[in-house]
C-alpha cells in the first residue's frame, strides 16, 4: 500500500476525528465568548461612563490604526502557519520560531512608523502625554496571533480562551477601572490607551508560556532572513486576504471617523464591540478549521472538507443567529448600559449584529479558499472592501444631504458592512462549491423556526418591560428559546457533538487527537 493510499485509509477510519476536534473547539469558543463578554462589558461600562463617548472615540481610532498595523506585520501566518507546520521540513519549533521572526521584523517597521508619525493614529486631535505608548502594541498583537495560532494547530483552543477571553478583556476593564482615579488619565484618555497596552502585553505572556510547553525550545535553530523573506513573499495572499478580513470589520469606523465627530465614533465603537463579541465564535475556529483541513486536502478528500465547512458554518450560524436576536431586540437597553448617552447607537447595533450573522459563510468559506483558491479569494475580498468603503461614504452623504441627524448618518457604514459582506458570502461560497464540487451551504430551516421562537418571546420582553428586566430576563428568555427550538427542531447527532461532556468524550477526543497527529505525520512525509 502506497503512503498515500495509506493516509485515506487512516481518514476513511476515523472520519469524525477531526469533527469531534472542530466540536471541541467550539464548546471552548462558546464557553470563551461568556467568558469575554462578562470581561468587555465592564470595560465599554468604564470607557462610556467615566471617560465618555469623545475619549472613547479617539481610542477607538488609534486601536484601529494599531490593530491594521499588526495585521500586516503577521503577513497571513495567523492562518498560514498550519500549511507551513504541516509541510515541515525541519522541527514544528523552529517553523515557529521563523514565524516569529518574521512577525518581529514587520512589527518593527509598522511600530517605528507610527513612533515617528503619530497622527497615523490621531489624525484628528493633538498628540501628547502617552499617546506614542500605543505603537509597542503592534508587536503584542502579531505575535499573540502567530501563537494561539501555533497553539490551535495542536489542538490546545484552552490557550486561545484563556488569553482572548479572559486575560485580555479582564485586564484592560481592571486597569482602565484602577487609571480612572487619576484626573488627568480620564480628561486625556490616557488611561483607556495604557489599559489597552498593559491587556495586549499580558495577553502575549498568556500565549507565549502555554507555546514554550507545547513545541519548546527550537533547539538549533538560527535567524534566517533568507527564509523569512521567502515565507513573507509566500504569504501575500494569505496576508492580504487577512487584512481585508480584517479591515472589513474596521472601515466602517475609519470612514465614519471622516464624517462625523469623535463622539458619534466613539457609540459606534461601543457597538461594535458589543456585536463583534459573537463574532469571536467564527474567527477562533480558524485556528482549528485550518489543519483539519489541510490534513484532509494532503488526501484530496474534498467531500470531507465540503463536510466540515456544512458543519461549522452552520454552528456558527445558528450561535450566532441566536446571540444576535438576544442582543439586537432589547439594543437600546444594550447600549443603554454602556452609558445614557449611547441609547443613540441601537440602529447601528441592530445592523452591526445583522452582519455578522451574514458573514458567517464567507469566513467558513474563506478557511477552505485560502488553500485551493488564494488569489481569486483575495480578488473577492478586495472587491467587498471596495464596495463597503463606497457605499458607506456614499450613505453618509446622502443622509447629510438630506439634513438627517448625524445619529442616523452613522449608521450608514453599518448598512454598507451588511450589503458588502451579503455579495462577499454569496461569491465565497459559490467559488469554494465550484472547488470543491460539493454542496457547502450551511443554511438550515430549523433556524428559521428558532428565530421566529426568539421574536415571539423577544418582542413582549422590548415592549414591556423595563430596560434592566430586558437586560436580567430577556436575553436569557430569547436564547432559550431560540436555541430550545434549534435543539428539538434542528440538531441531530453530529450537531450534538458540539455540546458533549464528560469523561467518554475525553477518551473520544483524545483517539481523535491521536488520529490526527498521526495523518499529520504522514501527511508531512508525503508532502
Amino acid at each position: 500500500m502506497s503512503d498515500a493510499e495509506r493516509i485515506a485509509a487512516t481518514a476513511d477510519q476515523a472520519p469524525d476525528a477531526d469533527m469531534a476536534t472542530l466540536a471541541r473547539g467550539g464548546r471552548l469558543n462558546v464557553f470563551g465568548f461568556v467568558l469575554r463578554l462578562a470581561g468587555m462589558v465592564p470595560f465599554l461600562f468604564i470607557g462610556g461612563r467615566i471617560y465618555g463617548p469623545a475619549a472613547l472615540g479617539r481610542f477607538a481610532y488609534a486601536v484601529l490604526t494599531v490593530e491594521f498595523a499588526a495585521q500586516i506585520a503577521a503577513l497571513g501566518l495567523r492562518r498560514g502557519l498550519a500549511q507551513l507546520l504541516a509541510n515541515a521540513k525541519k522541527p514544528q519549533s523552529c517553523i515557529v520560531a521563523d514565524a516569529l521572526l518574521v512577525a518581529a521584523i514587520g512589527s518593527a517597521i509598522g511600530m517605528a512608523i507610527l513612533i515617528v508619525f503619530p497622527k497615523a493614529m490621531y489624525p484628528t486631535t493633538p498628540v501628547g502625554g502617552l499617546d506614542r505608548l500605543l505603537a509597542i502594541t503592534v508587536l503584542a498583537i502579531s505575535w499573540t496571533d502567530i501563537a494561539l495560532a501555533a497553539l490551535a494547530y495542536h489542538h490546545d483552543v484552552g490557550a486561545t480562551v484563556r488569553a482572548r477571553s479572559i486575560v485580555q478583556p479582564w485586564v484592560i476593564s481592571i486597569a482602565a477601572f484602577g487609571l480612572s482615579f487619576v484626573p488627568v488619565m480620564v480628561s486625556r484618555g490616557d488611561g483607556l490607551i495604557i489599559a489597552y497596552v498593559l491587556s495586549m502585553v499580558a495577553a502575549l505572556v498568556a500565549a507565549l508560556i502555554p507555546l514554550f510547553r507545547c513545541y519548546g525550545v527550537p533547539h538549533g535553530w538560527t535567524p534566517d532572513l533568507a527564509t523569512a523573506w521567502r515565507t513573507a513573499v509566500r504569504n501575500v495572499p494569505v496576508a492580504a486576504a487577512d487584512v481585508v478580513e480584517w479591515a472589513s470589520r474596521r472601515i466602517d469606523l475609519a470612514v465614519l471617523g471622516a464624517f462625523v465627530p469623535a463622539s458619534f465614533v466613539g457609540i459606534y465603537y461601543a457597538a461594535q464591540q458589543v456585536a463583534t463579541l459573537p463574532a469571536k465564535l467564527k474567527t477562533s475556529f480558524e485556528p482549528v478549521l485550518g489543519p483539519a483541513i489541510v490534513r484532509r486536502l494532503a488526501v484530496d478528500d474534498r467531500a470531507g472538507i465540503a463536510k466540515q465547512v456544512r458543519q461549522v458554518t452552520y454552528w456558527i450560524i445558528a450561535a450566532q443567529l441566536g446571540i444576535a436576536l438576544a442582543l439586537g431586540i432589547p439594543g437600546r437597553a444594550v447600549m443603554g448600559l454602556v452609558g445614557k448617552g449611547f441609547t443613540g447607537g441601537t440602529a447601528m447595533l441592530g445592523f452591526l449584529l445583522a452582519a455578522e450573522v451574514i458573514a458567517a459563510a464567507a469566513v467558513v468559506s474563506e478557511a477552505a479558499l485560502i488553500y485551493v483558491a488564494r488569489k481569486r479569494n483575495m480578488l473577492i475580498s478586495l472587491v467587498m472592501l471596495a464596495m463597503e468603503a463606497g457605499l458607506a461614504a456614499a450613505l453618509i452623504l446622502a443622509m447629510r444631504d438630506e439634513n438627517l441627524p448625524s445619529a442616523f448618518q452613522a449608521t450608514g457604514p453599518a448598512i454598507a458592512l451588511c450589503v458588502a459582506l451579503a455579495f462577499a458570502s454569496i461569491a465565497k461560497s459559490w467559488l469554494l462549491k465550484k472547488q470543491l464540487r460539493a454542496p457547502i451551504s450551511g443554511w438550515r430551516w430549523d433556524l428559521a423556526w428558532a428565530t421566529a421562537a426568539g421574536v415571539i418571546v423577544g418582542v413582549p420582553v422590548r415592549f414591556f418591560l423595563p430596560e434592566t428586566l430586558q437586560l436580567v430576563i430577556g436575553v436569557p428568555a430569547i436564547m432559550i428559546a431560540f436555541f430550545a427550538v434549534l435543539w428539538i427542531k434542528g440538531f441531530g447527532p453530529e450537531d450534538r457533538e458540539l455540546f458533549k461532556l464528560g469523561k467518554h468524550e475525553v477518551k473520544e477526543l483524545r483517539e481523535a487527537e491521536a488520529a490526527a497527529a498521526a495523518r499529520d505525520q504522514t501527511a508531512s512525509d508525503i508532502v
